[in-house]
């Protein structure tokens, strides 16, 4: 659903202002590829913080506590 939205807004955008609408569709690769670090950064702290999570809360989880 969420693409064919995408592409009914795209569509206005390209018969009501066409040099915007190229200039969307030729930036939104170059976009995506800028933010794969930091969706890398994001994956890693979100681990890290997992893990710390699990070990602080061991001792809990071996006495029965939940």
């Amino acid at each position: 659903m969420k693409i064919l939205l995408a592409l009914l807004l795209w569509s206005l955008l390209l018969a009501l202002c066409w040099p915007l609408a190229f200039l969307i569709l030729l930036a939104g690769p170059v976009l995506w590829l800028l933010s794969i670090p930091f969706r890398i950064i994001g994956a890693l702290l979100e681990a890290i913080v997992s893990l710390l999570s699990a070990i602080l809360l061991l001792p809990a989880r071996l006495l029965g506590q939940r």
